[in-house]
């Protein structure tokens, strides 16, 4: 999703890169939640034993919720050091 944020202020003239990585940074939130959820399903799949089954469906929301809160820290990241630069730049 954050590449169509960055292919968005590319194309469009009213998105500003700015903006795209500002509506990023909302995937760390999203991360952390799906890393909250993995978490309840996984001691859901403990305390039925396995019998429900979805193991690799939590195993893949885990590393998916990862992979977006990793890409919103390091999104904000960026936004700040931009805001840093204008102010010391």
């Amino acid at each position: 999703m954050p590449i169509v944020g960055y292919v968005a202020a590319r194309q469009l003239q009213r998105v500003t890169i700015v903006e795209a990585t500002e509506a990023t940074c909302g995937s760390a939130v999203l991360g952390a939640a799906a890393l909250v959820l993995a978490r309840r399903a996984r001691g859901l799949t403990e305390r039925t034993l396995g019998r429900v089954g979805g193991q690799r469906t939590t195993r893949a929301g885990r590393w998916l919720g990862l992979l977006s809160l990793c890409v919103g820290l390091t999104a904000g990241l960026a936004l700040g050091f931009y805001a840093l630069l204008n102010v010391f730049g």
